[in-house]
């Protein structure tokens, strides 16, 4: 990260609900790649690349290639009140994510492996 997030950064990057979800469920799972969010999210794989590019560039998130898929993790050197926030959010909102983790349980494999995208088509 080359700046520190500051409050106002943070919220303005987690005010639409897409960014918001993907954020809580990679704070939750760990890790997900683009297939399991798209899937979780019911949403476009165009459309969540270019939400987690804005998280990526807000310094919520950091990515690591593997093989054809990219994986999404909370950014190491995030905060500690930004890691309480998301923690209590999650803590407190776990209803709110229902829907999206049982979409992202029905795929195959466990979250963040490789057989859970493989089983996917690849939208190159």
């Amino acid at each position: 990260m080359n700046e520190a997030i500051t409050p106002v950064g943070l919220f303005k990057c987690l005010a639409d609900e897409t960014r918001a979800r993907m954020t809580l469920l990679i704070a939750r799972q760990s890790e997900l790649c683009v297939c399991e969010l798209t899937a979780a999210l019911g949403e476009s794989q165009p459309k969540v690349s270019r939400h987690l590019a804005q998280l990526r560039g807000c310094g919520l998130l950091e990515d690591e290639r593997r093989g054809q898929w990219v994986y999404y993790r909370l950014h190491p050197e995030l905060p500690d009140w930004v890691r309480d926030v998301l923690a209590r959010v999650l803590a407190s909102n776990g209803e709110w994510l229902a829907a999206d983790l049982q979409r992202l349980n029905r795929m195959a494999g466990t979250a963040g492996s490789t057989d859970r995208c493989e089983a996917r088509p690849l939208n190159v």
